[in-house]
């Protein structure tokens, strides 16, 4: 997703693909990786984080370069004069050099890890167009709380919207609703909410079995409705829809009336998430908007702006669903902006 240009979007990501991204972590790191079938997404074969971080910090290290922690940025200067160093102010009132500067400074997500949206600022401030951000990828609330007691509840659904279907894992929680599909769903009603319009209608079918395929199933079936519909669906969210849609739980199939039917099969296969909020940058996974991906070089991610700027990651306007997207675009325009930078230092 972004509000910038897809083409540029699509060759960034080409400047580092899958395969190539794969290939370094397997045989650079010497990190081996695991293929989690269900989902097809990678992960490192010890299934920590943390040694993705240590070996990435060790291969710098051994080219040379130096970590620097327990710093805050305070500000950052461009070049006076065109052969000019960058100048970055940090909180122990030191100031460093550099002949290029890569700005990662990430989003406002997940704030308590540091991310202050800091990076944007000077971004802007530097002259950069910054389309508006919002929170990406963040569970969703309501108001009335209508479904907390069915927190900790999970199954697969289809949520669909105008334009918008996803398929995936669907988690109940105390406030609202999370897991995969929600967070895939959740910048239709942030984005919403940030223009001051409505929650746009979210739809939800609890099980494989579309409007059509309920509806033929409720008129051949046998037995009791409660009991039908807890073969397909958890029993508790089943008993939970039939009480909101108003048909009896131990009402036989074979005397459902029309209405009836018709309501069973909306509340099963169309049914209206009432959403009214979401968790914001809190919970949010990454951030929508950010710096305007047509301002930056898309082969070595330097800022068309000011020379030896190059920009990188959760900064630019730029996000995926869930799945790994993120990462490959933290890897694919990280590696870029690396690339470039080394390249402008030494030309």
């Amino acid at each position: 997703m972004t509000a910038s240009s897809r083409n540029s979007l699509r060759n960034i990501l080409r400047t580092w693909p899958l395969e190539d991204q794969r290939a370094f972590f397997e045989h650079e790191l010497g990190m081996p990786l695991v293929l989690e079938e269900e989902s097809g997404k990678l992960f490192p074969e010890s299934n920590r984080a943390r040694d993705v971080r240590d070996m990435l910090r060790a291969k710098l290290e051994d080219a040379g370069g130096r970590f620097v922690g327990d710093v805050v940025v305070r500000a950052i200067t461009p070049p006076e004069t065109a052969s000019g160093p960058w100048r970055v102010r940090a909180n122990d009132r030191e100031t460093f050099e550099t002949a290029a500067l890569v700005l990662a400074t990430g989003g406002l997500s997940v704030p308590n890890t540091g991310s202050d949206g800091k990076g944007l600022a000077w971004a802007r401030r530097l002259g950069h167009t910054v389309h508006q951000t919002y929170p990406a990828l963040t569970p969703l609330t309501s108001e009335t709380r209508p479904h907390a007691h069915l927190s900790g509840v999970s199954l697969n659904v289809t949520i669909r919207a105008e334009r918008f279907e996803t398929t995936g894992g669907f988690l109940f929680t105390h406030r609202g609703y999370s897991g995969p599909v929600v967070l895939d769903s959740s910048h239709l009603v942030t984005r919403a909410q940030l223009d001051g319009g409505p929650v746009p209608h979210l739809v939800v079918q609890w099980s494989v079995w579309n409007e059509k395929e309920w509806d033929e199933a409720l008129q051949s079936g046998r037995g009791t409705l409660g009991p039908f519909v807890a073969k397909r669906i958890p029993a508790r969210l089943g008993a939970q829809l039939l009480a909101e849609g108003g048909v009896a739980h131990d009402r036989p199939l074979a005397q459902l009336t029309s209405d009836e039917r018709s309501t069973v099969v909306r509340m099963l296969a169309a049914y209206p998430l009432p959403v009214t909020g979401d968790e914001g940058y809190r919970k949010a996974e990454v951030t929508g908007g950010g710096i305007a991906l047509t301002e930056i070089d898309p082969r070595t991610m330097e800022s068309r702006r000011h020379a030896g700027l190059f920009l990188c990651g959760e900064i630019l306007d730029a996000f995926g669903p869930i799945g790994g997207y993120n990462f490959q675009w933290a890897w694919a325009t990280g590696r870029a902006a690396g690339l470039g930078a080394a390249h402008h230092s030494v030309s």
